[in-house]
């Protein structure tokens, strides 16, 4: 671990600074990927939502 003295003595430690990289964009396949996951998440709420509404009794 990196140490820097201080003034008097003190030792300061610093964390270890993670390695910096440019994001990729994603490709064709992964924006599908994320299309299905939302759709699939979007049908659960909804048929979640409307067992929730049923069960209640509320009109």
């Amino acid at each position: 671990m990196p140490y820097t003295v201080e003034e008097g003595g003190r030792l300061n430690n610093f964390a270890k600074e993670p390695k910096v990289y440019q994001a990729e964009p994603p490709t064709a396949a992964e924006k599908r990927n994320y299309l299905i996951l939302g759709l699939t998440a979007l049908i659960l709420v909804s048929g979640l939502i409307f067992v929730a509404f049923s069960a209640s009794g509320v009109s």
